[in-house]
């Protein structure tokens, strides 16, 4: 695959060619400012001027083409609307027809226009991103705010294609004129969902949605799968893209992820009363939990692994397995073994098959609607995290067939393996196993050309200046290297071990300290590197206290109310059913709205401190402890976690290497195995703290989620404080 500067070159329309953003320039410019800064014969406000000039004359030239070009395309559409209203008094079949072939001529050279800016925007934002990350200065910020909101912007034009949507309705409209609609008077005005649309109309829509980055909303709720997505690919890559997807075995690799999410909380409601009638303790509940999530470290890789060679197998395979593991799981009481409930849920986590959700979204799903299907997985994650405790409520009955009990506590097994059953039919059935021949030509492609890699971000590993083993990638390790310099064949290969791929995530250590004076980094030139350094550790950090306190709030939640309140089942599972249910509505507040409004380290800390005070409010203080204590403290305890960790894996996915996205150690599997470490720690620690008695068991979990929160909140402090 191609880096950026190179596929930008490639991409270019001939004629077009002198209007492109000239981002090899500016890409030189960028480590001539580092070289200059560094021997001392150029500062900070000469750069920031320098470089903010140079983007006004590039985007000018950009936009005046485009302006130009939107005159030419308005005025062929006004002749040939003289021409349709002339052929309104004299209808002409063949004249009819030759005009729409004209409309569609135009929308296609209206398709070439749109590639141009979409292009040009790519261009802008990675020359932006580059110079924020060469010199850990928020440049972006400034030129974005300072240009965009000017009534003189020429940036707005670049990213948000002003004009051009009124020549795609135009278009639109003409062309669903000249359609044959018997018997009708309704225009695209009166009538916005058509039953038929041009061709040229669709590639327009899917180009002015590809153009805008689709909603806010969207996009950041599909960060939450940390699948990378590719910026612009080349034509080769969007026809195997399309080759492989088929939207029956995309539905059924979503409905895999939400029967897994059921299956994975629908006995928490249930799970301390399994225990206690098999003998146990109610705190065993955490170890019951738990297994699931500790058979899921070990089965991520070796699925992963697996979706290397097919996707069909391990779908059967997982299927399979949590059938086993639920049957085995419901008849542990007739058994009267806790083992056989323990090894039933030990079968349902080698059974988790989300690695190959995340990677048949990632290899599979064209780039168009990538980060839809994204945001599927994450939205069938988050129902089918609400629907769990939901059907366990409903599962309220006592009844026997034969040597088998059927309650509460087993019909959530007996349930999920009748789905399982239903999910491997269709699954047989219906599933479409995709090509992997397209996938191993384009390695061996990759390895036969050494000047191309596909790393177009590799977000902070960047020295200040090329040293002498760095000559040949380029400093911010986005993967993008000079005409004259080859990358390096390892830079191409996806990560062959956690450890490689854990690398590929830890930020170099020679990243230059631009938003302080020269002077004084060179004072602090060993501190700089540590501290961006330290700020990935600490975005660690922050990922498994928020997964570790929901994981508390939601494992414990049977126990500590029952002991508390003398909740029933039911009341439960409405309660982590509303929780569950909040994660959307929260998603699209911050994704449309707040983010807009705040940066992300904002928004961050604030999330932060927003767990530390739910976590704070949990604990039990006095002799009383009230349901509104409870519920009120829980609430702000897990929206806020799911704020933090959407902003925390945006943060995150902004500086993983596309490295990370193929192979069997990609970035779904590392966020997979990070949040289940954390939930096998928080559910171990249920069940250790239960041999302190219940009485003192919910304050015993929350000191070390109060523990955690607040070191992230002082480590989040400094490390940010002392980078901006």
């Amino acid at each position: 695959m191609v880096a950026f500067g190179k596929k930008l070159k490639e991409r270019q329309i001939q004629e077009w060619q002198g209007y492109y953003i000239n981002y090899k320039l500016m890409k030189k410019k960028v480590r001539q400012y580092a070289q200059q800064i560094e021997v001392g014969t150029l500062d900070r406000r000469h750069v920031l001027k320098d470089f903010s000039r140079m983007l006004d004359n590039q985007i000018e030239k950009i936009v005046l083409f485009l302006l130009e070009q939107q005159g030419l395309l308005a005025s062929r559409i006004a002749k040939l609307n003289e021409q349709q209203e002339a052929l309104e008094q004299q209808p002409d079949i063949a004249q009819i027809t030759q005009l729409r072939e004209a409309y569609r001529e135009a929308g296609q050279d209206l398709l070439k226009l749109l590639f141009f800016v979409e292009i040009n925007a790519i261009g802008l934002r990675k020359i932006l991103k580059k110079f924020d990350k060469r010199f850990g200065y928020r440049f972006t910020d400034y030129y974005v705010k300072t240009r965009a909101n000017h009534p003189y912007s020429l940036l707005q034009q670049v990213f948000k294609h002003v004009g051009l949507g009124a020549v795609i309705g135009a278009i639109s409209r003409n062309l669903h004129e000249l359609q044959e609609h018997q018997g009708s008077y309704l225009s695209i005005y009166d009538q916005p969902a058509l039953p038929f649309q041009d061709p040229v109309v669709d590639s327009l829509k899917a180009a002015v949605d590809r153009l805008s980055h689709s909603t806010n909303f969207l996009n950041f709720l599909a960060q939450h799968a940390l699948i990378m997505q590719e910026e612009l690919p080349t034509t080769t890559e969007e026809r195997a893209d399309d080759q492989k997807y088929h939207f029956m075995s995309l539905t059924l690799n979503l409905v895999n992820t939400f029967l897994y999410m059921v299956n994975t909380y629908i006995i928490v409601p249930t799970a301390d009363d399994y225990s206690t009638m098999l003998g146990a303790p109610a705190t065993v509940c955490g170890v019951v939990i738990g297994a699931m999530a500790v058979a899921q470290v070990f089965s991520s890789v070796y699925f992963s692994a697996w979706s290397n060679k097919s996707y069909f197998r391990p779908l059967v395979f997982s299927s399979v397995v949590l059938l086993v593991g639920n049957v085995m799981y419901a008849m542990a009481l007739d058994c009267r073994s806790i083992t056989l409930l323990l090894v039933g849920r030990l079968f349902c986590g080698f059974g988790s098959a989300r690695a190959v959700n995340r990677r048949y979204i990632s290899d599979c799903v064209p780039l168009r609607i990538r980060m839809q299907a994204s945001a599927g997985f994450v939205s069938a994650s988050a129902l089918g995290m609400a629907c769990g405790p939901a059907l366990a409520g409903l599962l309220q009955t006592n009844f026997k067939i034969y040597k088998f009990t059927f309650n509460q506590v087993t019909l959530p097994g007996w349930v999920m393996a009748v789905g399982w059953l239903i999910y491997l039919i269709l699954l047989w059935i219906t599933f479409r196993e995709p090509s992997h021949e397209t996938e191993d030509n384009n390695v061996s492609q990759d390895n036969a050309g050494p000047g191309e890699n596909d790393v177009l971000e590799r977000g902070l590993k960047q020295p200040l200046l090329l040293s002498s083993e760095g000559k040949q990638e380029d400093e911010n390790g986005d993967g993008e290297c000079d005409e004259s310099e080859e990358a390096p064949e390892e830079s191409r290969r996806p990560a062959t071990s956690i450890v490689s791929a854990y690398r590929l995530l830890t930020p170099s250590v020679k990243v230059s300290c631009f938003m302080m004076d020269f002077r004084s980094v060179q004072g602090t030139s060993n501190l700089c590197p540590k501290l961006l350094l330290l700020s990935w550790h600490v975005q660690l950090l922050i990922y498994f206290m928020l997964k570790y306190a929901m994981e508390i709030l939601l494992s414990e939640s049977s126990v500590i109310t029952t002991y508390y309140f003398g909740w029933s089942t039911s009341t439960v599972a409405i309660f982590l059913a509303c929780l569950g249910l909040t994660v959307l509505p929260v998603n699209i507040i911050v994704g449309s709205y707040i983010s807009n409004m705040f940066e992300d380290r904002q928004i961050l800390l604030a999330s932060e401190i927003m767990v530390c005070l739910g976590v704070l409010l949990s604990f039990k203080f006095v002799n009383a402890y009230t349901v509104p204590q409870y519920v009120c403290s829980g609430l702000i305890m897990f929206v806020s976690a799911e704020v933090l960790e959407g902003v925390n894996l945006s943060l995150l996915s902004r500086v993983m290497s596309s490295r990370l996205s193929r192979g069997t150690y990609n970035g779904g599997l590392l966020s997979t195995e990070a949040g289940t470490i954390a939930r096998v720690i928080a559910d171990a620690t249920i069940t250790l703290a239960g041999y302190l008695g219940q009485s003192r068991l919910l304050n015993a979990t929350l000191i070390p989620s109060l523990f955690i929160s607040v070191a992230s909140i002082i480590a989040t402090c400094f490390t940010y404080n002392s980078l901006y």
